[in-house]
């Protein structure tokens, strides 16, 4: 079943949309290119290998 919200304007659509992306996708989701890291995870990664 699907979450139903109510949004009044394009502005919540950019809100809510950000926040799924960057609050779910990037700290949940491993990607095969990344090594099968997340996002989050090859960032730290990256930034303490320099």
């Amino acid at each position: 079943m699907a979450c139903r919200i109510s949004l009044k304007d394009l502005e919540e659509v950019y809100i809510q949309s950000f926040e799924y992306n960057y609050g779910f996708y990037n700290i949940k989701g491993i990607h095969q290119s990344l090594g099968y890291m997340t996002p989050n995870d090859f960032e730290t990664y990256s930034f303490h290998s320099v």
